[in-house]
């Protein structure tokens, strides 16, 4: 399973979020950058439990050192598709969390978790000499808060089946709540090193997130953070869109919506929408020329259903225009 985004749409751009994604990207480059010696930087920022347990391990860092890795490993990874995972699970879960809870609350909640993380793993791993890196933990507790603050929403889920891309929408919980328990039974069944995985760091993570949420949502918010939401609300609806499809028996046409903001409908858009009618799903480029009204229908020629006399319908969209 692959999920793509989630449909609960966040009202305003992640600022922080797009940030925090920044700063993975350019510390992974940096850490490439390091040729040879990578292994030294991965060692010197990375979480080692033995810096901090074995005193002949640690008098080889300053307290500064030491006391950064304690961050500075969430921005680390072991590889592309490591960073890639991480962030695009970033990507999906971190709009929405960033939305609800404010640019400033959700930096601090993103750093807090990750922090927490790498603790649990410390004391979990005292004495292992082996680096632990990467933002998995932090972004574990962005999914925790995900859970919690939208348990209703859906994640849009890619699963190919048989080469052939098949979209569906998962419960929110259920994706989630699968996701931890798979770390879980990871943590319970993993030796000291976890297989080179910190799965007791993801569990941490996500457990963290679920506490730090309902305690920084307590937290008032600044004027900066009102100022920043009216610079960042969003003026566009998602590119990808699923249509539930309906008919009737004996209407080769098939009926469906689609979604766009206020300045779509004025200047114009693109869009994918995943149309699904019975077990049936494809994937429609659809274009919607400027200062459409609403309710307007778009007919797709020969998108309908084939009927037993060799007729082919067509495909109706219908189109709404609703504030973001």
């Amino acid at each position: 399973m692959i999920p793509l985004r989630d449909t609960n749409r966040s009202r305003n751009f992640p600022a922080v979020n797009t940030l925090l994604i920044a700063a993975n990207v350019f510390v992974f480059l940096v850490q490439l950058a390091q040729g040879s010696r990578e292994n030294v930087f991965v060692f010197t920022y990375g979480l080692v439990p033995a810096r901090y347990s074995v005193p002949q391990v640690g008098a080889h860092f300053t307290s500064f050192q030491q006391a950064l890795a304690l961050f500075s490993f969430m921005f680390l990874h072991g590889g592309f598709w490591h960073l890639l995972g991480n962030m695009w699970s970033l990507y999906i879960f971190g709009d929405n969390v960033e939305d609800r809870m404010g640019p400033f609350r959700y930096l601090l909640f993103y750093l807090l978790c990750g922090w927490a993380s790498g603790l649990l793993h410390l004391f979990l791993n005292w004495h292992s000499p082996v680096p632990t890196i990467g933002a998995s933990g932090a972004i574990a507790g962005v999914m925790g808060a995900y859970l919690i603050l939208f348990p209703r929403s859906r994640i849009l889920t890619l699963i190919p089946v048989l080469f052939i891309p098949y979209f569906i929408e998962i419960p929110a919980f259920f994706f989630l709540g699968l996701w931890f328990l798979l770390q879980f039974l990871g943590a319970a069944g993993s030796g000291a090193q976890g297989g080179g995985i910190a799965w007791g760091a993801h569990v941490g993570g996500f457990v963290a997130g679920i506490i730090l949420v309902k305690i920084l949502e307590r937290v008032p918010q600044t004027g900066l953070s009102g100022r920043m939401r009216e610079a960042t609300q969003r003026t566009w609806t998602p590119r990808l869109q699923v249509a539930q499809l309906h008919d009737s028996p004996e209407d080769p046409n098939l009926y469906g919506t689609m979604v766009i903001a206020p300045k779509e409908a004025l200047l114009g858009t693109r869009k994918l929408i995943n149309v699904r009618w019975g077990l049936r799903s494809r994937v429609l480029r659809v274009t919607v020329p400027p200062r459409v009204r609403e309710g307007i229908v778009l007919r797709l020629a020969g998108l309908g259903k084939l009927m037993p006399n060799g007729r082919k319908g067509d495909l109706h969209l219908k189109v709404v225009i609703q504030e973001v």
